[in-house]
């Protein structure tokens, strides 16, 4: 039994089918988009997926990934406004949206980034001063991706991000900035120091002034009691009452005799016979000061009794009120 052509040109025509859908369906993972052109010229894309297209006629251009990616930019040498040289490296993001813009809109995208990104970086950074390149690195990056994402929207990419890792200034630069800040913060602390000294004189001085006013007004204070039994010492003897004025000097009489044997060493103390029969009758005065201020004074306790050695001895002619002599002196 022999072959027709019919029987010859059925499993040709499978075969043919079976290359062209092979050849026709087209698989996009996520994440890109393909361009197809027909006979060299764009028509269409394909997305993520199963796509078919018509073999010999159409084919794939060209494949970009529609994901964030990442740009490192090289380190390069920029010269601030202040003449100073300093060495910026940096890294720069940016994301395809528009896959025939960036196909077919610019040849070589990434170095067409790369180098749009380093000249700006260039242009931002040398028109301010070194301080300022130091302390503004925000900002810098800021401008950097305002700058950059609007040269490169017609790229159909958007720029997400453009950042400045290093700027890095010559050693001996380095070196005379450290002995600046040192200098700063010395100057600084003197200040602080100096302040801190200021105040605490005018402290003092308010508080000696605050001190010398209240030393006064005690003074004051005791003067004015002081005055004030005088007078009522004074009335009393103007109306006759002369136990007052007793009283009053066997008072005094007895400060004296105090402020004799205050000392804390033991003392033999040398006084004329008045003083001796003083220092006796000290119940005397306790009488004179009931006869005097009335029923209260006898509820007040009795005086201690001195702790002070006495012995009479008569007066000296030269009229010495009392001396005070050693342990070692004459016995009464």
């Amino acid at each position: 039994m022999g072959f027709t052509a019919f029987d010859l040109v059925i499993p040709a025509l499978v075969i043919l089918v079976l290359l062209f859908l092979f050849m026709g369906i087209k698989t996009v993972p996520q994440g890109y988009n393909y361009t197809v052109e027909r006979f060299g010229r764009y028509t269409r894309t394909l997305v993520p997926g199963l796509n078919f297209i018509f073999p010999f006629v159409d084919r794939v251009g060209a494949k970009m990934n529609m994901m964030e990616q990442v740009l490192d930019v090289p380190t390069q040498e920029v010269i601030t406004r202040d003449n100073a040289t300093v060495a910026v490296d940096g890294v720069a993001f940016y994301q395809v949206l528009n896959a025939p813009q960036a196909a077919y809109q610019v040849s070589g995208l990434e170095n067409a980034i790369l180098n749009l990104t380093m000249t700006n970086i260039r242009s931002v950074m040398g028109s301010m001063d070194l301080d300022e390149l130091l302390s503004n690195r925000d900002q810098i990056n800021e401008r950097l991706l305002r700058i950059v994402d609007e040269a490169a929207h017609v790229w159909g990419i958007k720029v997400t991000r453009v950042e400045i890792k290093d700027i890095n200034p010559p050693k001996d630069l380095v070196d005379s900035m450290g002995r600046q800040m040192k200098a700063e913060r010395d100057k600084r602390a003197q200040i602080l120091e100096a302040e801190g000294k200021k105040q605490a004189q005018v402290l003092e001085a308010e508080g000696r002034k605050e001190a010398a006013f209240r030393d006064a007004e005690a003074r004051e204070r005791q003067a004015e009691a002081e005055a004030r039994a005088t007078q009522v010492v004074s009335e009393a003897i103007a109306k006759g009452d002369v136990q007052a004025l007793n009283y009053f000097v066997a008072q005094k009489y007895t400060e004296a005799l105090t402020r004799i044997g205050s000392s804390s060493n033991n003392k033999i103390v040398l006084m004329p016979l008045e003083a001796s029969a003083l220092v006796g009758s000290l119940g005397g005065i306790g009488a004179i000061a009931r006869e005097v201020f009335g029923s209260d004074a006898s509820h007040s306790p009795a005086p201690r009794q001195s702790a002070i050695r006495t012995r009479s001895v008569p007066a000296e002619p030269r009229g010495a009120a009392g001396n005070i002599g050693s342990d070692d002196g004459p016995q009464a």
